[in-house]
């Protein structure tokens, strides 16, 4: 039986759906087949089983995840720059896959989580560079002094957290989808502002 692409691309869309809304425990082989339209005989053919798969689909979306900020650290702007342009693009990125952060952290946290080559995505971030920009902005004094942890911390606290409690703000405000994508954009030239003005110092 010779495989076909557009089958596999079918099951693959099928599965990142489900995986998605439900995680890797919260879903079947049996469940993904059906969004697929398809037996689940024809999904394990052609991905052998649930867990790789699921592999596929995680790797998938964390590469896509990190891949928003190495686009904007390789680049030749400065650094308050590329601070403002990557918390553009993550909000932008987070807008087009609001389900993401919720999912990439239930699935570090579980047990067997296929997230063991993290230190691979770390290195392709050090890669652009930008850790070392970091450190001689802080020795020239035109950046605060700041771990890395610290600032990693700031950063996705502020951009990710407002999507990962968007059920619970919108509940506690009464507001509509509508509304809250509109106090988004308001929050994010807040956060753009906040963090741009308190880390980099200004002679």
């Amino acid at each position: 039986m010779k495989k076909d692409i557009t089958t596999e691309e079918k099951i693959k869309e099928a599965a990142r759906n489900v995986f998605l809304a439900k995680g890797f425990e919260g879903c079947s082989s049996r469940e993904i087949a059906k969004a697929a339209g398809m037996n689940v005989a024809l999904v394990n053919y052609y991905f052998r089983s649930k867990s790789a798969l699921f592999q596929l689909i995680f790797k998938a979306a964390m590469e896509e995840f990190m891949l928003t900020m190495v686009e904007v650290f390789v680049t030749e702007k400065t650094l308050e720059e590329k601070l403002r342009i990557f918390i553009e693009k993550e909000y932008e990125f987070l807008a087009k896959h609001p389900e993401l952060p919720n999912f990439i952290i239930n699935e570090m946290n579980r047990k067997d989580s296929c997230f063991a080559d993290h230190n691979n995505h770390f290195n392709k971030i050090a890669a652009t560079g930008v850790f070392n920009e970091y450190m001689k902005a802080q020795e020239a004094g035109e950046i605060r002094k700041m771990d890395i942890v610290s600032l990693t911390l700031l950063i996705m606290s502020n951009c990710q957290y407002p999507v990962i409690a968007k059920n619970l703000l919108q509940s506690l405000h009464s507001m509509s989808d509508e509304q809250y994508a509109e106090q988004l954009l308001t929050h994010k030239r807040y956060v753009t502002d906040m963090l741009t003005g308190y880390l980099f110092l200004k002679k």
